[in-house]
Formats: structure tokens, sequence, C-alpha cells
């Protein structure tokens, strides 16, 4: 299928934790001072992945509904759909939304079933980076109405969770999407490597050991079948800096055929 190029960026301590802790949302961490004292560089965590769009130039940074609601968090309570739903189960994709002047890429996330609710159109400090919601059929009603209501776009692939591979064919076909970052955590991270999306990964490793028996690590997904072999990495780049954080860049060796 053609489909966008996909960079994985994530940020791990030394043994792989992604997180300091379990149900922790992204901004837990970066709010964290522990999470700070471990950084070991000059450039905040914003400025590192702005300095990472910057280069890379994506169309849509990709981020999992675990970077916003904790799971099991009480979720804002919404009022019924005035719409049919065979109207709110087609991709609503506002005219007045995607052909904005001041458009420059979307920031978009994965939510199968409808747990991020604050309405947010626009990525806070990206001027021109628009919100686009990733759903499934699974997704509820009121929530679809919601986004409808607040003129925020959304895309379905998948019954009962987000179809990845089919998603991203329609991210290329329907917004013309070449090229995406992902700086999700290991759910997403997980799920887009088992469904064979992953071309290239950036790793930024902090000096530091979390460890923990359930602390999320890079990639969680489902353990490997006997007749499924690891994704082979190819070294691209390294870069060490003198506080002890280390860059590195991988290339994903796909399989043919």
């Amino acid at each position: 299928m053609d489909r966008p190029h996909v960079i994985v960026h994530t940020v791990a301590s030394v043994d792989g934790r992604v997180s300091l802790g379990v149900d922790r949302t992204g901004f837990d961490d970066v709010g964290d001072e522990r999470w700070q004292a471990i950084w070991a560089s000059d450039t905040s965590l914003d400025e590192s992945v702005y300095a990472l769009v910057c280069l890379e130039k994506p169309d849509l940074l990709l981020e999992g509904s675990g970077s916003f609601v904790r799971e099991g968090d009480a979720l804002r309570p919404l009022p019924p759909s005035e719409f049919g739903l065979s109207e709110l189960r087609q991709d609503y994709l506002p005219e007045e939304v995607i052909h904005r002047p001041d458009h420059r890429g979307w920031f978009a996330a994965v939510d199968g079933r409808g747990r991020i609710r604050a309405g947010m159109k626009e990525f806070p400090g990206w001027e021109g980076w628009h919100t686009l919601h990733l759903v499934s059929e699974a997704a509820p009603p009121e929530y679809l109405a919601f986004l409808r209501r607040s003129a925020i776009p959304y895309l379905i692939a998948g019954q009962r969770r987000v179809d990845l591979v089919a998603m991203m064919g329609k991210l290329k076909t329907l917004l013309g999407v070449e090229r995406v970052v992902c700086t999700a955590g290991s759910r997403l991270n997980g799920a887009l490597l088992r469904a064979g999306l992953v071309d290239e990964f950036s790793l930024v490793l902090l000096p530091a050991l979390i460890g923990g028996s359930e602390t999320p690590t890079l990639f969680r997904s489902p353990d490997l079948a006997p007749n499924e072999w690891p994704a082979r990495l190819e070294l691209l780049s390294v870069d060490a800096e003198p506080g002890g954080r280390v860059d590195l860049r991988y290339r994903v060796v796909h399989q043919e055929g």
C-alpha cells in the first residue's frame, strides 16, 4: 500500500523506560522534576521536538490517546448526538479547516475509543498545526458529534480499534501526507512496529536507569510468534553529548515480499 514514510522518535532511559511509572501521561513526565533532572541537555524537550520537526519537515505529528488521558480516567461527559449514525461513520474533513491558508501540518492523535475530549483545534504554541483525530468505528456517536460540532477533522479506519495500515493509506490519499513523525508512547510505538509501519527510529537515550516491572518500555506489543522475525536496523548516526545523552538514528530494514 502507498503510505507515508514513518519516523518513530522516542526519549528513554538507558534501560529503555519511556516513563517514570505506570498510568502516566506525557504531560505528567515532562512536568516531573525527576524527568527534567535526567534530561541532560541545554535544550528542553519541547525545543528538541521542534528541532526534529525542522529537520524532518513532516506533514503530520502523531500521538496516542495515552499521551493525554490516563487509562481509567473519568471522561468528560458529552451531550447526545444530533447527527445520524451513517453520517457520523464517514470521514469528517471540513473544507474550512483542511484548506486554511495558515496550515502548516497536522497534529494527529490515534483515539479509537474517543477518549480525548479537550476540543483542542491547534497544537498549543505551534501555529498552523491543526488537530486531526484518528478513530475507529467503536468511537461513541456523542464523541464524533462533538468533533463535528467543534469543526475538528477526523478519519475512521477499523472496527474495534484503529486499523493503522488502512489509516496510513487514508492519510496519504485524502490529505497528501508524505512524512509522519510519531512521538507517542510505547503502546502506539508497538502497534506501528507490529503493523510493519516503522521506517526509521530516532532514539534519545538519557543517562539514567529507571527500572520497574510495569513501567512502559520503548515498544509495548504482542510477543513475537515463532515464525516472526525482529525488525532489523541499520545505524544511520550517533551523537553523544557531554552530559551523557546519546542520540541514535536507525533505518528499519524491511523484508521484501
